[in-house]
């Protein structure tokens, strides 16, 4: 297959970046690199297999002759260009939350739902959404749960980190950390501190977020009356998601049969031996590819109950990789 033609909207951002270094270490055949940013980024040159490439700003034509285009950046510039990059006949990924719940667009983790989208690409659906990054890690721990016991209703709190609003937000942390630095990014200082809001507060009192995790988890699984509920956290951490998870399932299912299944699962982890401090964290996720579950136990408040905590880079699996692989799996199938 000849090597590709690759746009990346928001390629210096904290995602589209990974993204750049994760084609480049997948070794994912690329011909060319055309990277967009924002006016304030363009000709900032940037380093891709040896060579650079200069940023780009979005304009009528600029998607001309490319195969793939990767869209890591607001959801206003996916709402105004994504519709650019389809007519020009490229392969569409976006990350945005725009098209994640529309029914003619796969929402697509490639571990849980791949069937899905290569079934699209046959039918000759060009664009693919990702989902929200916390919403990845936990379809990655459920999918096998439901397999092996299907699930009843799941509960989950979040723990995130700030590197999920932004390499602005990175930069914010830092600064709070000994210094008494007033809050820009967030309403309130993150250093040594939780903020239990992320997004816009809805009607029924639920955040933007929490309401992309319960949403994009039913159409991700398949199963669109999954009692799920969810409260998201922002956390004083730089990288990586944590959640801990509460499932009751349908009938009887042995933690150590759920441990061997989840171990069978590629790009999910098991580190699960709390009695010598074995458990997943952000110093031993950050900047590696996959999903890490620990902590698995019993739920004792239900009949058939489970809880665990799953921890990943949202950088990485929760975005950009996640991309890549959804790429990889368009070029395998349609073998462009």
């Amino acid at each position: 297959m000849p090597a590709e033609r690759v746009g990346v909207v928001g390629a210096t951002g904290a995602v589209g970046s990974r993204l750049l270094s994760i084609l480049e270490e997948r070794g994912f055949p690329v011909e060319e690199i055309r990277p967009f940013a924002s006016e304030r980024s363009q000709g900032k040159l940037v380093e891709f297999q040896g060579r650079s490439f200069s940023c780009q700003v979005l304009r009528s034509g600029c998607f001309n002759g490319l195969s793939f285009v990767f869209f890591d950046a607001s959801d206003e510039i996916s709402k105004e260009w994504v519709p650019e990059a389809l007519r020009s006949g490229a392969w569409v990924v976006d990350n945005s939350a725009v098209y994640r719940l529309d029914d003619a667009v796969p929402l697509i983790v490639p571990e849980v739902n791949e069937a899905d989208l290569v079934a699209s690409i046959r039918v000759g659906r060009r664009l693919f959404a990702g989902p929200n990054c916390s919403t990845v890690q936990l379809v990655v721990a459920l999918r096998t749960i439901h397999e092996l016991a299907g699930i009843r209703r799941v509960v989950v709190s979040t723990y995130q980190s700030v590197s999920g609003a932004g390499t602005a937000a990175m930069d914010e942390l830092r600064e709070q950390v000994g210094s008494d630095a007033a809050a820009a990014i967030f309403p309130h200082r993150i250093a040594f501190n939780l903020i239990p809001r992320i997004g816009k507060v809805q009607a029924d009192g639920f955040t933007s977020e929490e309401q992309k995790l319960m949403r994009e988890s039913r159409k991700i699984l398949g199963i669109p009356e999954l009692k799920i509920v969810a409260t998201a956290v922002r956390v004083p951490t730089l990288i990586s998601h944590a959640e801990s998870v509460f499932v009751e399932i349908e009938k009887e299912l042995p933690l150590e049969r759920l441990r061997d299944a989840w171990r069978q699962v590629t790009g999910l982890s098991v580190l699960d031996e709390p009695e010598n401090d074995v458990y997943p964290m952000n110093d031993n996720t950050a900047g590696r590819d996959g999903v890490a579950v620990g902590r698995l136990r019993r739920d004792p408040s239900v009949n058939h109950g489970l809880c665990f905590w799953v921890v990943s880079d949202n950088l990485r699996k929760g975005a950009a990789l996640n991309a890549v692989q959804i790429a990889e799996c368009i070029r395998k199938t349609a073998g462009t």
